[in-house]
């Protein structure tokens, strides 16, 4: 190789580049150039020179020396063995899997394994919280009953291909940078699958295959949410004949729901209440998931509280243990007051901002006394007033 380019200019980085950048660089280009994918005049030898480039800047003693004298400090100090090393995808480990399966060792192709499949499914919030079992129409491609998936008419057989000897792959040796390269593709004969159909089944024309819509039961496990997908394996797309199906994976979309809404296994809930039962205190029926539940509002209770009721929210997906309801209250202003309203309204401001003229230590508690009992009969008249 005589490459006077500079290393950094053929791979297109800055001499600041982190080795992680170079290897991620060069996999691209090396990917780009490769003779047996690259069949353009000219790929070759830049996929030499990119090869040559990585094999210097991806050795950390190399690198420096290179970084000090140029190419005078490599003077060829480099081999082949460096550039396809293939240490966590320093060299060309990644490349030969990619291209020859594993450093050019590869077994024949064989029958391909059917696609996965996706569904998306749509629940309630309900459904996501306790489990749920749904029937679902999921169109795929299934074994042809008639051929039994053969391919081939009944009452014949599929005949070996006489290009590849049965194995579905033709391989080539090709050479370069002093060495062999083999690579394997699909026969063009049999397109891969070692066998010839002289007289395809009417029912598939040969392909083993049928689409079809089936039915399937789904269990939804309790603790859901949405963006989680079930597998159910095998319940994909059939495969080529001799290989397994692919499987089914259901996404599941939860919707939303008027009351609740759902944080991690906690449950978030809003409550109107009105001014009276914050003032005064009260017991309040909550909507729960499991039912409805008595909570205490106590006196002076601010909008905008959150009460927690324990257990009250959604089953963990691994576990029985139960997230929280978390209620928060909000006081209520009514939009239209009736006459006894407004003056309730208007006696409690006078109360709430009026100051004791007494003098004496003895007269502002006998006033606090008289005006606590008066306030206590007050706010029953309140309460009476606002919730009827």
């Amino acid at each position: 190789m005589a490459t006077t380019r500079d290393y950094y200019e053929i791979l297109g980085l800055s001499k600041d580049a982190s080795p992680e950048d170079i290897k991620k660089t060069y996999r691209k280009l090396a990917l780009k150039y490769h003779p047996d994918r690259n069949k353009d005049a000219g790929a070759e030898e830049k996929f030499k020179e990119i090869s040559e480039a990585y094999a210097v800047l991806s050795d950390d003693e190399k690198r420096a020396q290179y970084d000090r004298f140029g190419h005078a400090g490599i003077n060829g100090q480099y081999s082949a063995e460096d550039i396809f090393r293939g240490a966590d995808f320093g060299g060309f480990g990644d490349i030969f899997e990619m291209f020859f399966g594993g450093g050019g060792r590869r077994g024949p192709m064989g029958p391909r394994r059917g696609s996965d499949l996706q569904y998306d499914l749509y629940i309630t919030f309900e459904e996501a919280a306790f489990g749920v079992r749904k029937d679902i129409d999921v169109p795929r491609t299934e074994r042809c009953s008639k051929c039994s998936g053969t391919g081939a008419k009944p009452g014949t057989s599929p005949k070996r291909c006489p290009t590849c000897g049965g194995t579905g792959q033709i391989r080539t040796t090709r050479s370069g940078l002093g060495m062999q390269f083999v690579s394997t593709s699909a026969c063009n004969t049999c397109h891969g699958r070692g066998q010839i159909i002289e007289f395809p089944c009417p029912v598939c024309s040969g392909t083993g295959r049928v689409r079809n819509t089936r039915k399937i039961t789904v269990n939804v496990p309790a603790g859901t949410d949405s963006g989680m997908s079930l597998r159910l394996s095998g319940e994909g797309d059939s495969g080529e004949p001799g290989a397994p199906s692919g499987d089914l994976y259901v996404v599941l979309h939860v919707m939303e729901h008027n009351y609740f809404k759902r944080v991690d296994y906690d449950v978030i809930t809003e409550l109107p209440i009105s001014f009276a039962q914050a003032a005064l205190g009260t017991d309040v029926m909550v909507d729960t998931l499991h039912g409805k539940v008595k909570m205490n509002i106590p006196a002076g209770t601010q909008t905008h509280s959150v009460f927690r009721l324990k257990d009250k929210g959604i089953q963990h997906l691994h576990g029985s243990r139960k997230g929280d309801q978390l209620v928060r209250v909000v006081i209520e202003t009514p939009r239209k007051l009736t006459s006894e309203q407004k003056e309730l309204l208007r006696q409690f401001e006078a109360l709430s901002s009026g100051k004791s003229p007494d003098r004496n230590e003895k007269g502002r508690n006998e006033k606090s006394t008289e005006k606590t009992r008066r306030s206590k009969g007050f706010f029953e008249k309140v309460k009476d007033a606002f919730e009827g």
